[in-house]
């Protein structure tokens, strides 16, 4: 009986392909493999040596020739491109062997495997717990490979991606782009991609998943997409060995990165995944505060109310932030109200609110949003505690004595705490944020606000500027 050897041939430079490898084939009685990659290793070949080489999706024949010639005695060697055991030819012919019951003595030789060739051409990419996926369904179906795409994407995998694109298959590749990007991925994060990697016509390139376009992609291409922690230096792709690491310069302190991290997770876990952007924003933020996953269905929003007082905001004709309690004024980023130079005021604690209050037998938050409509009628305003402030609103809307530029309603309690928000909602003209029912809190209305000054991360996903 002869033998099998099983060799990887690299990714097609001969400076690519081991030792071990070249001596296997020279030694070799036949030599069986695609057509293709007999280019790559006929200088080494002995005089006499057997070529049985055949087209595309062929394997099965080749690995039967290959047995066949072995029971003859000879020593085979069988070539794939890169490494044998990574959709090459080893586990095809351990099959058949297991299959046949024949005792031929098998050996696997390893190769430089292509994502490998694009990893030390792309820089650094692979730190890092990484995956491979073929997007072929000749031999895998689709929805499996789908299934392996999302739980890549869900575990922060790099992702080396094999076969991304053919004639017959052009269209995988978008729904791979879609799916990173529905389970959180954020649209910046860096794609490597080589083409034809260690070989004449090599060529390199670094995007980012929003930028990816499929069309420049082809079956010759690797593509390695970075996990959260990936960055681009120059022109190199780095992922760092640890989450967080010391040494990556991403501009942002660690709670932000934390932050970060903690957006993606919730994004990745919404049951709905195509939320407007304002809304899925608000709702990141609400559901980063609280923990608290029925946010998704009690938040509500009017349509484009995050970005219609965003850009008030960002032109200047939102002011001053007006909060019905001191507690929900103080959780209102700090860092955002100077860049955006606006006031967060609440009226609570002013000494003319317990007159007010005393004297027209109201509330003292009643009170202190009475005297924030004298002095601010436009103003953006946030309600974390008391449903009587917001009943107030309510009133002096009605009256003609408020205007304002927004509402966010999430007072929190038992005792009117749900009529307050119906009767917010018939105001239509005013762009609002409602945490429906009994649920609420300082806490929510004071990152709701925040969400609103940092609408513009909202398309990148990228939380926490100004912690």
């Amino acid at each position: 009986m002869g033998k099998i050897i099983v060799a990887g041939i690299g990714p097609g430079s001969e400076q690519d392909i081991t030792p071990a490898v070249i001596q296997a084939v020279g030694e070799a009685d036949v030599v069986v493999g695609y057509k293709y990659y007999f280019r790559f290793v006929e200088k080494y070949l002995k005089a006499g040596a057997e070529c049985i080489d055949s087209g595309m999706r062929q394997e099965r024949d080749r690995a039967a020739q290959a047995m066949e010639y072995a029971r003859q005695g000879k020593t085979v060697c069988v070539i794939s491109s890169g490494d044998s055991g990574i959709y090459g030819m080893a586990p095809l012919l351990y099959q058949m062997k297991s299959e046949t019951k024949e005792d031929i003595e098998i050996i696997t030789l390893p190769g430089i495997s292509a994502f490998q060739k694009a990893a030390s051409l792309l820089g650094a990419p692979i730190g890092h717990d990484l995956c491979l996926i073929s997007l072929s369904d000749l031999m895998t179906p689709w929805l499996v490979i789908e299934k392996r795409i999302k739980a890549a994407a869900q575990a922060d995998f790099i992702t080396a991606v094999y076969n991304p694109k053919s004639h017959g298959r052009y269209w995988q590749l978008y729904r791979l782009e879609e799916i990173f990007l529905e389970e959180g991925r954020s649209p910046k994060t860096p794609v490597g991609c080589v083409r034809q990697a260690g070989r004449e016509d090599e060529k390199v390139w670094i995007t980012t998943l929003s930028e990816l376009n499929p069309e420049d992609v082809d079956m010759f291409t690797v593509l390695l997409i970075g996990n959260s922690q990936t960055y681009i230096s120059g022109s190199a792709m780095i992922t760092p060995r640890g989450y967080y690491s010391e040494n990556k310069d991403t501009g942002r302190k660690i709670g932000q990165d934390i932050m970060h991290e903690s957006f993606r997770t919730i994004s990745s876990e919404l049951q709905q995944k195509d939320y407007p952007l304002g809304h899925k924003w608000a709702l990141l933020h609400a559901i980063h505060t609280t923990a608290d996953f029925e946010m998704e269905k009690i938040l509500y929003s009017d349509d484009n109310a995050v970005e219609s007082m965003y850009y008030k905001v960002a032109s200047g004709q939102i002011k001053t932030i007006v909060t019905d309690v001191t507690m929900a004024a103080t959780g209102i980023r700090k860092g955002a109200l100077t860049r955006l130079c606006i006031e967060a005021k609440c009226y609570l604690m002013d000494p003319r609110v317990a007159d007010i209050a005393e004297k027209e037998n109201i509330t003292r938050t009643q009170a202190g949003i009475r005297l924030a409509v004298e002095e601010h009628p436009d103003a953006l305003f946030a309600f974390g505690n008391a449903p009587t402030a917001l009943m107030e609103l309510c009133s002096l809307i009605r009256q003609g004595k408020a205007h304002p530029a927004g509402i966010v309603a999430a007072p929190v309690g038992f005792v009117h705490v749900q009529e307050s928000k119906y009767m917010l909602l018939p105001f239509k003209d005013i762009p609002k944020i409602i945490v429906k029912g009994r649920k609420g809190g300082s806490n929510l209305a004071a990152t709701l606000c925040n969400a609103i000054l940092t609408f513009d991360d909202a398309k990148n996903l990228d939380p926490g500027r100004d912690l």
